[in-house]
């Protein structure tokens, strides 16, 4: 693992890493708030969405000033491998580099490194534990990054001790972002797999997290509802006992701006969980 760079902020430090992830084959970055105390026993991961990467949400969201005083970090990593010249894999901003859905693929080329989903539970979850000696670990993201959050905090309930999510691709078996890359990184008989990477098809098949998940959306979303399918999975959490918590927010569209509006709200929903 190696520092790129730092920026010091709110009395502790931003800072930008690379490494060699072994589920992507590839090397990787991710960026880190890591407060003052230097005893952070506990994080959380951050998961952006379409076409972002390691910097967006340290740099846009405010998140520094919400845990400079709490010895809890945030790591937000890349959303794809990169540097790789694999067929469509630059051609739209909704599938291949920036877009990697977070599951494993199994389609030829793209099965040998967009390993998104290990990339995560394995690769990210271990550094935060050997190199930060990190024992407690949440999750939230954004749009792409939401499903992320959703599909691996459900699977991986032990793991995870509390999900929260913006705007996110709630049910992509059933739009057209989610069928593009289903198809794109499982194959033509996509459907059968990409179950478990479909956080309202999870829940109706039995998948369940003890603590309420939380999400917000904004109701001026050019993306909502068509794309992302919020109400989808508000229904199977009521139909199958699963705890949530739907903030719809006048208004609110898919950006930053939205986020950094009511990041306060999810990081003190996490606090809350890893015991701070």
């Amino acid at each position: 693992m190696e520092k790129l760079k730092e920026n010091k902020s709110f009395d502790g430090f931003t800072r930008f890493y690379e490494f060699d992830s072994p589920s992507t084959k590839t090397k990787m970055k991710f960026s880190t708030f890591e407060p003052k105390s230097g005893k952070v026993k506990k994080a959380i991961i951050w998961l952006s969405g379409l076409t972002c990467n390691e910097e967006n949400f340290i740099t846009k969201a405010g998140g520094q000033a919400l845990l400079c005083e709490k010895d809890v970090m945030i790591l937000c990593p890349d959303t794809s491998p990169r540097g790789l010249d694999l067929p469509s894999e630059h051609d739209s901003y909704d599938f291949g580099s920036g877009a990697g859905f977070y599951i494993n693929a199994t389609t030829k080329g793209y099965r040998d490194h967009y390993q998104m989903y290990d990339f995560i539970k394995n690769d990210i979850v271990n550094i935060l534990k050997s190199e930060f000696g990190v024992e407690r670990i949440s999750i939230m993201g954004h749009s792409m990054g939401g499903h992320g959050a959703l599909i691996l905090g459900l699977n991986e309930k032990d793991l995870f001790k509390s999900i929260s999510a913006f705007s996110p691709l709630a049910n992509p078996i059933n739009c057209e972002w989610g069928q593009k890359a289903f198809k794109g990184y499982l194959g033509e008989n996509w459907k059968e797999d990409a179950v478990k990477y479909d956080a309202t098809f999870l829940v109706q098949n039995g998948a369940n997290h003890p603590l309420p998940i939380l999400i917000d959306q904004g109701t001026s979303d050019e993306f909502y509802p068509e794309q992302l399918l919020t109400q989808n999975f508000e229904t199977a959490c009521k139909e199958h006992n699963q705890k949530v918590k739907v903030n719809l927010r006048d208004g609110y569209d898919h950006s930053y701006f939205f986020i950094s509006t009511f990041l306060k709200n999810h990081i003190d929903f996490h606090l809350k969980a890893l015991n701070v």
